[in-house]
């Protein structure tokens, strides 16, 4: 299997610490707490979406009982996703328990999340603990917003955003680069997110899951969109990290962050820090591989902690180095099968 090595334990303090076979130590866990979603983002996933049944899904305790395994096997920072997190049922509970852990070997409680249920979820996320989100917003056009979410509404997102700000929330824009869709709307949402103190990552589109339209013709190396930002704005370099893939600099014109995240273009993955686990309790080692490791059935069968701790550590020793993911101009086929929206994003 792909980047088979050895795995070992190590100390930080009193806690034991997960390394994987090159060397580097796995503190950060995306958790995607459902599949599903109230939009239908083009790059995202297919209109006519089938999602998984709800049989299939990790209850809220096994998420939690998942989470705190890997708090305790040196995991300090959670970043909830999905899908839309904001819309499994209950999730509030989930986040409140998880927060209870922020001192306690976790150091951050993140989340990614559209924007859409942030007016109604925000002050709630204040009081479990989360102090900064991501807002995955790719235009502020209102009619072409509306093309890429397909379902999706502006105002509301946009309402829901400063709700967020409001409440205090720290917040970065996540705004995927589309070629000849939005690639012409970066100094806007530049100067939106410096009006109103937002840090900003723009993300290469991933070749992740069949989605009805051809990657080739959305793809758009942020390469080219540094160039063009050159032109505008002064981008001064900065050893800034959140611990996620982005690089970043700090506009001058407006004193906030400016991260780039290129699987494409160059790879993030000599310092990966970071696994997923999905909605159904399997665990990715890396995003654009297809390894995996099946966390749902020992944890119904009633493993111990201890047992828990030993099939965590054998999945990470399959980690591999990278991931290997290409824009395929012949075949036009994704990459990896599974969409964004399962693993997590």
């Amino acid at each position: 299997m792909p980047g088979r090595g050895v795995a070992h334990r190590g100390q930080q303090g009193n806690i034991e610490i997960m390394i994987d076979p090159f060397g580097r130590s796995i503190s950060y866990l995306r958790v995607s707490v459902t599949d599903r979603c109230d939009f239908r983002c083009v790059y995202c996933m297919a209109e006519d979406m089938v999602f998984l049944p709800k049989s299939d899904l990790l209850s809220l305790e096994e998420l939690e009982k998942l989470c705190l395994a890997f708090i305790g096997q040196g995991v300090r920072k959670l970043r909830l996703t999905g899908g839309e997190p904001l819309v499994r049922r209950g999730i509030m509970s989930l986040i409140h328990n998880l927060g209870r852990q922020i001192g306690h070997g976790l150091d951050e409680l993140t989340l990614t999340t559209n924007g859409s249920q942030l007016a109604r979820f925000a002050d709630d996320l204040v009081a479990a603990g989360v102090k900064r989100i991501n807002v995955s917003i790719d235009t502020l056009n209102p009619e072409k917003f509306a093309e890429i979410t397909r379902w999706g509404r502006l105002d509301q997102v946009l309402a829901g955003v400063m709700a967020a700000k409001n409440a205090g929330l720290a917040i970065k824009i996540n705004m995927v680069a589309l070629k000849s869709v939005n690639e012409n709307e970066f100094d806007q949402m530049i100067a939106f997110c410096g009006e109103h103190q937002f840090d900003l990552c723009l993300i290469e589109t991933m070749p992740l899951g069949e989605i009805d339209q051809d990657r080739t013709a959305q793809y758009l190396p942020l390469s080219l969109v540094r160039a063009r930002l050159n032109r505008h704005w002064t981008l001064n370099e900065s050893d800034y990290a959140t611990g996620g893939p982005a690089r970043y600099v700090t506009i001058a014109q407006t004193g906030q962050r400016l991260g780039f995240i290129t699987p494409m273009t160059h790879n993030f993955c000599e310092s990966c820090n970071r696994v997923r686990l999905t909605c159904t309790g399997t665990l990715y080692m890396c995003l654009g591989q297809d390894d995996a490791a099946d966390l749902r059935a020992p944890l119904r069968a009633g493993v111990s902690d201890a047992e828990l701790a030993d099939i965590l550590a054998e999945a990470i020793s399959r980690k591999p180095k990278g991931h290997d993911f290409i824009i395929d101009r012949d075949h036009k086929s994704p990459a990896v099968a599974r969409h964004m929206s399962v693993t997590g994003g």
